[in-house]
């Protein structure tokens, strides 16, 4: 049942994340961007904010740091793709 609302949660995330950054994936490219954002942020941003991520929690702290590592992904990927950062 767990692994059911990290994969709805996940979802949710990424399809936030690509609101935010104008692209348009579908539902399973939605959630591995977020489960990946999810370790970017883990490793790079839980440290700076002291906070979690979804794969420890689920709050309100922990989703927006997983966010935030899903649109720094997205971007990074953007970059590669389309040769600049939207």
């Amino acid at each position: 049942m767990n692994i059911l609302i990290y994969l709805i949660v996940a979802a949710v995330i990424g399809w936030i994340a690509t609101m935010v950054m104008h692209d348009n994936s579908n539902l399973l490219l939605n959630i591995i961007i977020a489960v990946i954002g999810a370790f970017l942020a883990g490793y790079f941003l839980s440290p700076i904010f002291h906070v979690g991520t979804i794969n420890s929690a689920f709050t309100i702290p922990t989703m927006l740091v997983t966010l935030l590592g899903a649109i720094i992904l997205l971007a990074i990927v953007n970059l590669f793709q389309r040769g600049r950062a939207r």
